[in-house]
């Protein structure tokens, strides 16, 4: 299995996949790229990319139980 396909099968339970791997992409690029201040964007570009990494899309919601109904009889 390759990387990509492991980066795809993550991405995939994810709420926002897209947004997460053009973040992912961006921040690889902004690492091979030199900048006037070392590691300021990459730092926030690897927090972000962690961040959408951990939204993970909402499980399916239980149902409510119906309420109880009381059957006896008054007396």
């Amino acid at each position: 299995m390759t990387p990509a396909d492991l980066v795809q099968r993550f991405a995939g339970r994810l709420r926002f996949p897209q947004l997460f791997l053009v973040t992912l992409m961006l921040f690889l690029v902004d690492l091979v790229i030199p900048d006037l201040v070392p590691f300021a964007d990459e730092i926030l570009l690897g927090l972000t990319t962690l961040l959408l990494g951990s939204w993970k899309k909402a499980g399916p919601r239980p149902e409510p139980k119906p309420p109880i109904k009381d059957v006896t009889p008054r007396g």
